[in-house]
């Protein structure tokens, strides 16, 4: 990643995860952490300019620990596109997919969409996908509905490609975090 973040943030994603596609397991060591966090301490030293892109960073922050619950609360609440966003990535990952894919239609054209495309173009070319995930190679545009299909497929043992997905997934939240927080703090 490539922002900057304050200390409680970097302290937060000092460990290299790669999230499952499903619910994975809550990082219980970091509740602590996570749970003294508030606005402004996540953010810190920056001031908070837009206090949803702040929750936002608290939802994924909660999210990318695998704390599905504490995410949600925040993320429903957050009348957003980019709240939505949050809100599906969280439903993908219970997985719930015909709620991941309604909270998708609320989110639009999301202006990430192409950074997350390109992230997956790369990924994809790059290991040689499976014919369930050759659309990600080809895609002219982010499809989170296509990719929603894949990680389903996935789980369901119908694609060899978790370990693409789980990338993709990663990179996407990674673009979407460090989205929420220049939008949160600029």
């Amino acid at each position: 990643m490539d922002t900057v973040y304050g200390p409680a943030i970097t302290e937060l994603l000092e460990e290299n995860r790669l999230p499952a596609l499903g619910p994975g397991k809550p990082n219980l060591p970091l509740r602590p952490k996570l749970e003294a966090l508030s606005v402004e301490t996540c953010l810190a030293p920056h001031p908070v300019r837009d206090r949803d892109m702040a929750n936002a960073c608290l939802a994924g922050l909660w999210l990318y620990h695998d704390f599905l619950d504490e995410s949600h609360q925040i993320s429903q609440s957050i009348d957003t596109p980019t709240g939505s966003y949050w809100h599906g990535l969280l439903h993908r990952r219970e997985p719930d997919f015909d709620n991941a894919k309604y909270w998708f239609r609320r989110v639009g054209a999301h202006s990430i969409f192409d950074t997350v495309r390109s992230a997956a173009v790369d990924l994809a070319v790059a290991s040689e996908p499976h014919a369930s995930a050759k659309f990600l190679t080809i895609q002219a545009a982010w499809d989170p509905f296509a990719f929603i299909d894949l990680c389903e497929a996935c789980l369901a043992g119908r694609s060899p490609c978790e370990m693409l997905a789980r990338q993709i997934q990663q990179h996407e939240w990674e673009i979407l975090f460090q989205y929420c927080h220049r939008a949160a703090v600029s």
